[in-house]
């Protein structure tokens, strides 16, 4: 049985808009981790940052921030800004497979030597210690090979880490090929700490899957799957599938944020281009009323295209190929 979902942190994709609307419209999620922020040697956060996590801009939307970063200092700072903020758990990013961020060693690029990230979180949990926050992990099993999987996971389990989040797969695969589902079963066995899974998560079928193989499975946390399907965490639980009707409402709340937040209608236009690189798969037969949708230029030829395909009911769960994503 599933007792927790989370809403996986997505570039882009997951921000405070998104955030705010999915919780006024679809139950289900418990908790939604933010895109990461990047804390740097300046000590403060940008203005831009700062506006993502702000608690208001979340509309009550149970929320972690992901921070990234690779020096236990600039944890530190970052930590107690967003414990400023009201915040009682941030999350490290140890799965970000970008080049850019893995040649920095943050992100994956931690994974590489276990001696490292073991340093890391003695001075992190000696540098918190007595304070209000609990702070929770999402890795990946590994930079180039999982050979140092099972030394990871003793890393793990020395700190009082209260959930890590595992993506079974390497750095290198990004986010293709399948998960290795070997792999995160040794290091739930492993495990003294609370597991969550994430990864190919796309269907109810997907997650009675992982359940079936891994009865002791009760957290997992939904991404890719979650933005193409909005109703995805509901109908896990057992709820209704997703309506066109829905998918309306939450594709006009999540457009008016926009408007509101974002100056410039290209801006908007790229935002909201972007979350329909998953909802396409909801309309795999109308390729092209996507193409319109693609090809608009502006707020009214981008309303009239996406509203041409949202007049359409959308696939129902488990019928589409996640090959679309």
């Amino acid at each position: 049985m599933v007792s927790y979902i989370a809403s996986a942190p997505m570039e882009g994709v997951t921000r405070s808009v998104f955030r705010a609307a999915h919780w006024a419209q679809f139950p289900g999620v418990d908790t939604y981790f933010t895109p990461c922020l990047a804390p740097t040697a300046d000590g403060m956060f940008s203005e831009k940052e700062i506006r993502e996590v702000r608690p208001e801009v979340n509309g009550g939307a149970p929320t972690v921030p992901q921070l990234l970063t690779a020096r236990a200092e600039h944890f530190l700072w970052a930590a107690r800004d967003m414990m400023a903020l009201g915040y009682t758990q941030v999350d490290l990013n140890l799965g970000c497979p970008s080049g850019t961020v893995v040649s920095k060693h943050k992100g994956a690029g931690m994974l590489a030597d276990p001696e490292v990230l073991d340093r890391f979180f003695h001075e992190v949990f000696e540098g918190l210690q007595g304070e209000n926050l609990q702070i929770s992990v999402k890795t990946r099993i590994g930079l180039e090979d999982k050979d140092n999987f099972p030394r990871l996971m003793e890393v793990f389990n020395r700190y009082p880490i209260c959930l890590l989040t595992i993506h079974p797969r390497l750095r290198r695969q990004f986010y293709k090929g399948k998960p290795d589902l070997e792999a995160f079963g040794l290091g739930l066995e492993q495990a003294k700490i609370p597991v969550c899974y994430n990864g190919d998560i796309f269907t109810t079928e997907d997650a009675r899957c992982i359940q079936a193989q891994f009865p002791a499975v009760e957290r997992l946390m939904l991404g890719r799957g979650l933005v193409a399907n909005p109703a995805l965490a509901r109908e896990i639980r057992g709820g209704a599938p997703l309506t066109g009707e829905e998918l309306r409402q939450f594709h006009e709340a999540i457009l008016e944020g926009y408007c509101a937040c974002i100056q410039g209608e290209v801006n908007v236009l790229h935002k909201m281009k972007e979350l329909w690189n998953y909802w396409g798969c909801l309309y795999p037969e109308n390729k092209k009323g996507q193409k319109a949708i693609y090809k608009s230029r502006s707020l009214a030829d981008y309303r009239r295209a996406s509203q041409a395909v949202l007049a359409e009911d959308p696939v129902k769960n488990g019928a589409f190929s996640p090959d679309f994503l």
